[in-house]
């Protein structure tokens, strides 16, 4: 487990000794990990390895029966994925979550709109403060997209972009990105790793799940290694190689 170096932030988000279990399936077993400010913190694993139960349990999908959570350095009990978005975990999984017909504000604030009262009687969705604001956070990023079209007519990498966005919109302090480039051509690859880069720049703590060792040694400064649901082993990125990854995850 990574202990912050001399001088640096405590961490965003702490994990101590998780174990999960489905029925006599021990899922994850005695898992740790920190996250720090600005930090992208890779996850590795052949299928099955518990990455998914692992950042299901930081989500708030899953209740760890054993181990315990902490956020800015204090216990948390996450019942819900609603319960983690409140303090400031948001996860974004491959399929996004986003409504194709809806255009990239309403989009942003899904199941969050803004209402004002027309007339002063009848309350209505207050689209041109959705799109204000969603314009907003995208150029924050310095996201470039018809905030007008719906989410359908974009590419792949500026619907990961519009995910991010509204993360970060509802105040994201800690991000988890399930396979952002897995089904995006080299270029919008490349766009989702700069995005990474100005979030880290932002102070958010991101962990970052892959199964593509050129990404994540393009964009993260740590690894954990997952294996059979216990950790295999932990490396800064510049301390370690490809070689060094796939052996910790075979266990040769």
């Amino acid at each position: 487990m990574e202990t912050a170096p001399a001088g640096t932030a405590p961490p965003l988000l702490s994990a101590r000794h998780l174990t999960k279990r489905f029925g006599g399936l021990t899922a994850l077993s005695d898992v740790s990990l920190d996250l720090f400010p600005g930090e992208v913190l890779a996850l590795a694993g052949d299928n099955g390895a518990g990455k998914s139960t692992l950042i299901k349990c930081l989500s708030g999908v899953y209740v760890p029966e054993g181990g315990e959570l902490l956020f800015g350095g204090r216990p948390v009990s996450l019942g819900s994925p609603r319960e983690a978005r409140e303090i400031g975990i948001e996860t974004i999984y491959q399929d996004l979550a986003l409504a194709e017909n809806l255009d990239v504000g309403a989009n942003v604030f899904l199941g969050r709109e803004p209402v004002r009262r027309r007339f002063g009687l009848f309350p209505v969705i207050d689209r041109p403060a959705m799109r204000a604001a969603a314009q907003e956070v995208l150029d924050t990023l310095e996201i470039h997209t018809r905030l007008d079209r719906p989410v359908q007519d974009l590419s792949g990498g500026q619907r990961q972009a519009v995910a991010i966005g509204r993360a970060i919109y509802w105040k994201a302090r800690v991000l988890i990105m399930d396979e952002p480039t897995a089904a995006l051509g080299v270029p919008e690859q490349r766009k989702v790793i700069e995005l990474i880069g100005r979030l880290k720049a932002q102070g958010v703590g991101i962990i970052f799940i892959s199964h593509n060792l050129g990404d994540i040694f393009a964009v993260a400064d740590r690894i954990l290694v997952l294996r059979r649901g216990v950790t295999a082993g932990e490396r800064r990125i510049q301390e370690t190689s490809a070689d060094e990854v796939v052996r910790l995850m075979v266990g040769g």
